[in-house]
């Protein structure tokens, strides 16, 4: 799907809502039940959790959610949603998709888990009208991707180093048992937008006080680089992202020789996340704007029965 087709207006009117259930309540689930809660197109009915004295599952009661610590098997009785957003781990999902296929419902992956189709919102548009399974690749990927593809879409890159910054009190136990699963599904999508095969993919977690707002740089090789006809082309890729993710920034934009680096800042847009927690804002942001645009398209057959 185009940018075109899947992201003319980045916040659909929607007349009918969808019904969502949201599986994990750490802090990316938190922030989730957040923006959710703020859409006009979505009605959270169920947040489900493993641990039933979790701030994130005590959050969702304070907004009036349905809760459960019973985790996927509450969310499977409680069926049929619209749409199940997983917020676990890669693992964890991959457990979890064989479980929600057959109920026909649209389950966005906020994991590097690499199950669904891969979505970058800018990129990819939202979804293929035929999906069912949305992977939202990484924090890193969702920073990344636009850049990279605007760049080896213009220019001749050879060669692309991500690496991103996280601060150690926003990467949770998913996050950290995710650190192979994330540089793997990061590079998986560097490649597949850029059609770059020589890539590198790291993740920093950073315990340094005050924390460090979510950076992602990345170096690339790209012989003979004009440093403004880059700059033109980093500036519209960002300008794009920032249709859903307004903290999105530009901070730096070099090109010395035939290197390039660009230096992009994510502040946190957020009721419930600091303002460097910009890496959970970003997904966030591009799950809940996919189900936003599924909620909103035409001729939709709700799971409950209503149509859009």
């Amino acid at each position: 799907m185009s940018l075109a087709a899947g992201l003319t207006d980045a916040r659909p009117d929607t007349v009918e809502t969808a019904t969502v259930a949201v599986i994990g309540t750490g802090a990316i689930g938190r922030d989730l039940v957040s923006k959710i809660d703020r859409s006009p197109g979505l009605d959270c009915r169920l947040v489900a959790g493993r641990n039933p004295e979790s701030a994130g599952l005590r959050y969702a009661e304070s907004l009036g959610c349905a809760t459960t610590a019973a985790g996927i098997d509450a969310v499977l009785a409680a069926s049929p949603f619209d749409v199940v957003f997983d917020a676990t781990s890669a693992a964890s999902h991959r457990d979890h998709w064989p479980l929600l296929e057959p109920l026909g419902t649209l389950v966005i992956d906020l994991t590097p888990s690499k199950v669904g189709q891969m979505v970058a919102p800018t990129v990819t548009g939202v979804a293929a009208e035929d999906a069912r399974n949305v992977n939202l690749i990484s924090c890193g990927g969702q920073a990344s991707v636009p850049v990279v593809h605007a760049l080896a879409a213009r220019f001749p890159v050879t060669y692309l180093e991500v690496v991103s910054t996280v601060a150690s009190d926003v990467a949770g136990r998913a996050t950290r048992l995710n650190l192979d699963e994330y540089v793997r599904a990061t590079g998986h999508a560097v490649t597949t937008f850029s059609g770059v095969s020589d890539v590198k993919v790291i993740l920093n977690i950073s315990p340094a006080a005050p924390p460090a707002t979510f950076r992602t740089v990345i170096h690339a090789r790209v012989p003979d680089a004009d440093a403004a006809a880059v700059r033109a082309v980093v500036d519209r890729a960002a300008e794009q992202v920032r249709s859903f993710a307004p903290g999105y920034e530009v901070v730096a934009c070099t090109a010395a020789d035939d290197l390039v680096t660009i230096v992009l800042k994510v502040t946190a847009c957020s009721d419930v996340l600091p303002p460097y927690a910009g890496n959970l804002d970003i997904i966030n942001a591009a799950a809940v704007l996919v189900a936003e645009q599924y909620a909103a398209r035409p001729g939709r057959v709700s799971r409950t029965g209503v149509s859009s």
